[in-house]
């Protein structure tokens, strides 16, 4: 199982060399890592350069995190892509586990395990409807994302299948791809946490971006598009739309947010008037 690691990074100089140490900490080792900086003002280069020497470095002008993963991506060698955020880390061993899963489960084309959080410096426990699963998990994703991307390793069969990382959206983008992914493919799931996850940072864009679900809402737009979606799928993700579109709706109109209304209301008119 050969894997190219894809480290996309904006600024994060402080934390990527955490990251690639747990890259490079590892008890089965990746045969490729590869850090996208996005155009970064820090003294990313120079880390690389300095103290991973070893490491693949596309520099490419600031184009969001779809982007960078995107290059990175078309940039590996390796039939196996695992996905690293440039915030987290992997426990030393995240790919021996999924190394050997995927030995167990041939047939499958993704592994993603359970993680541990960190927000600001301290551990939190992540609510239920967070919690992870494999098997086939389409319903599971439609509400929230139930993967991390820097918990996965996926065969780049799936990205010939389904297309890359959305860059038209700013976020949710795993959102996006995960439903694309889980509607068509089942999923192993590694009950064990293989990843810290560290949030409550100011350049995370759930901080970003008020009213996250409007990028939700334009993935499952688009989802429904989708000539491999069933029909139960379909009468899943339509459900789930007018939820999330009643909710962001109330809420723009709760902060007279016009633009959000005028994009957004005629879309909850139409699904509502479907048939049941």
């Amino acid at each position: 199982m050969d894997i190219s690691v894809v480290i996309p990074s904006y600024n994060r100089a402080h934390t990527l060399g955490r990251a690639l140490t747990s890259v490079f900490s590892q008890h089965y080792p990746a045969q490729e890592v590869i850090v996208i900086d996005d155009g970064s003002s820090d003294h990313t280069q120079q880390l690389i350069t300095n103290e991973f020497p070893q490491v693949k470095l596309i520099i490419q002008n600031n184009a969001g995190v779809s982007a960078a993963r995107n290059s990175g991506i078309r940039a590996a060698r390796s039939d196996w892509i695992a996905l690293l955020d440039s915030d987290d880390e992997w426990l030393p061993e995240k790919l021996e586990r999924i190394q050997l899963a995927q030995q167990q489960h041939p047939a499958l084309k993704l592994f993603h395990s359970d993680e541990i959080w960190i927000r600001n410096g301290v551990r939190v426990n992540p609510m239920n409807k967070h919690a992870k699963s494999g098997g086939h998990i389409f319903q599971n994703c439609l509400p929230l994302c139930v993967i991390s991307p820097s918990a996965t390793v996926i065969h780049r069969a799936i990205f010939d299948q389904i297309g890359l990382f959305d860059e038209t959206l700013p976020a949710c983008e795993d959102y996006d791809l995960w439903l694309r992914l889980c509607h068509r493919y089942p999923v192993h799931y590694i009950d064990q946490a293989l990843i810290r996850k560290y949030g409550g940072h100011d350049d995370q864009l759930s901080a970003r971006y008020w009213g996250m679900d409007r990028f939700r809402i334009r993935a499952l737009h688009r989802l429904l598009d989708a000539p491999t979606l069933q029909p139960e799928q379909k009468a899943q993700a339509i459900q789930m739309l007018i939820k999330k579109l009643r909710i962001l709706l109330k809420g723009a109109n709760k902060h007279q947010n016009q633009a959000l209304l005028d994009e957004f209301s005629p879309l909850l008119q139409h699904y509502e008037s479907l048939p049941c």
